[in-house]
């Protein structure tokens, strides 16, 4: 009886979770954004995690600034181009878990995109049980 409620409860949780991800994605146009930027996950390389930034737009200045939580730049460039991908290779043990502000600025639109980035370790130890053979 315990596993029904259980099972319910992560079914409620997920269609929470699934609702709120889908009202916060209407309230942006994707056909039309503000900073036609993109930033998304790549991977990891030798341990440290790499970003992909995409910029898809008209001939703009634009600057792109990584900041920590307390607002101290990391780093900075200002590119002039209408469209561009870089990739940004961050050094997993000096930033350790804090948080990270990507920021990208239009000076055409005088509009700025900024993404959070958070990480997080989690170590999981899993048994399994099988069945290999039978009489």
């Amino acid at each position: 009886m315990k596993k029904i409620f259980r099972n319910s409860s992560l079914i409620v949780v997920a269609f929470l979770t699934i609702f709120s991800v889908s009202a916060k994605a209407n309230q942006v146009d994707p056909t039309n954004p503000v900073v036609p930027a993109a930033l998304k996950y790549a991977g990891m390389l030798k341990e440290n995690p790499v970003f992909e930034l995409s910029v898809d737009g008209q001939s703009d200045d634009y600057t792109i600034s990584i900041a920590d939580i307390n607002g101290n730049r990391l780093y900075s460039e200002k590119i002039r181009v209408d469209k561009f991908t870089k990739r940004f290779l961050l050094n997993a043990e000096e930033l350790g878990d804090e948080k990270l502000y990507f920021t990208i600025y239009s000076r055409n639109n005088n509009k700025s995109a900024v993404y959070e980035i958070s990480s997080n370790t989690r170590y999981i130890n899993e048994t399994t049980v099988n069945l290999v053979k039978q009489n």
